[in-house]
């Protein structure tokens, strides 16, 4: 069990939707539950789930030891890039939602890791997300680390915190850069006026650092390696959008709504991936290739310029 304090920054929304947002891997139904439970007090009282926010209000939450989540295994083929006893590394293709949530209660990436690892997957992710330690969207296809236990989930997340754990993404993007190298150092938070979106605010936000490189020039296209020095949600299409160059096909940072070059969601691939192997403390680099969706961009985007 684990004391955790938090501070709200902002007036308005009630608790049961805020926490999720404050508490990374926190779920909206483990928040009421906890709510439910009193494990959520202000000023030593429980705290009621429809609470509303006041601008510095101080949370104490109980953070419990991670319980078996009731998800349903299912075969579904993995392509498989390094596992052994304690990691296993995925080559997620593009349109997997990694964790069930509403509207995708079935057909995730943890139900196919459920079913490939048995009970041999960490706990520390929370509710719905076992063995996860990092994740990526939808739409984004490419490598995601999953954790087999808790010792390997936990240095794998302290290696996220400090940095150590590498990620390189390869993107498309609209518009030309003049210059072949750069740096967004812009934070990110949730966006004022939507909520689903997030978006680069001074309110509310954290810290967030993306490097690019350009890896082509296409007519009204670029072709760019990303590094990511932060792990903020939607940061290489928030920052490549509040930049002026949204990534192709982004339906929801991008200005089209309609299919750009045959595309329908963003057109972004993990191409890359280093750690430090938890147990052996060994370096591991992993790289995959482009998949064919991205190829097939690249084609139809013509000749480099």
């Amino acid at each position: 069990m684990e004391l955790l304090i938090v501070t709200a920054g902002e007036t308005g929304p009630r608790i049961d939707a805020w926490l999720p947002q404050a508490v990374p891997g926190l779920t909206r139904s483990a928040a009421q539950r906890m709510l439910e439970n009193g494990e959520i007090t202000l000023n030593g009282l429980p705290v009621k789930k429809n609470h509303k926010l006041t601008a510095g209000e101080e949370f104490t939450v109980v953070l419990n030891d991670a319980v078996e989540i009731p998800i349903l295994p299912q075969d579904i083929p993995l392509d498989v890039v390094f596992e052994d006893d304690d990691v296993i590394v995925v080559n997620k293709p593009r349109g997997m939602v990694v964790h069930p949530a509403p509207g995708h209660p079935m057909g995730t990436l943890v139900n196919a890791l459920l079913y490939h690892c048995g009970d041999s997957l960490s706990g520390v992710g929370g509710e719905k997300r076992p063995g996860i330690v990092h994740r990526i969207d939808k739409d984004t296809s490419g490598l995601i680390i999953a954790a087999k236990n808790d010792a390997a989930h936990l240095a794998l997340s302290a290696q996220l915190a400090d940095r150590s754990l590498s990620r390189v993404y390869e993107a498309v993007v609209v518009g030309s850069f003049r210059e072949d190298v750069g740096t967004v150092d812009a934070p990110i938070g949730r966006h004022p006026n939507e909520r689903k979106k997030m978006a680069v605010t001074s309110q509310n936000s954290r810290p967030a650092v993306t490097h690019w490189e350009v890896l082509a020039r296409y007519r009204g296209y670029t072709h760019l390696r990303c590094r990511l020095e932060t792990g903020r949600t939607h940061q290489i299409r928030v920052h490549m959008a509040h930049i002026g160059h949204p990534l192709l096909g982004d339906e929801v940072y991008g200005h089209a709504r309609l299919p750009e070059k045959g595309l329908t969601g963003q057109c972004l691939h993990a191409r890359e991936l280093k750690f430090i192997h938890p147990r052996t403390g060994e370096p591991v680099r992993l790289i995959t290739e482009l998949p064919d969706y991205f190829l097939d961009v690249l084609t139809r985007l013509g000749s480099e310029i």
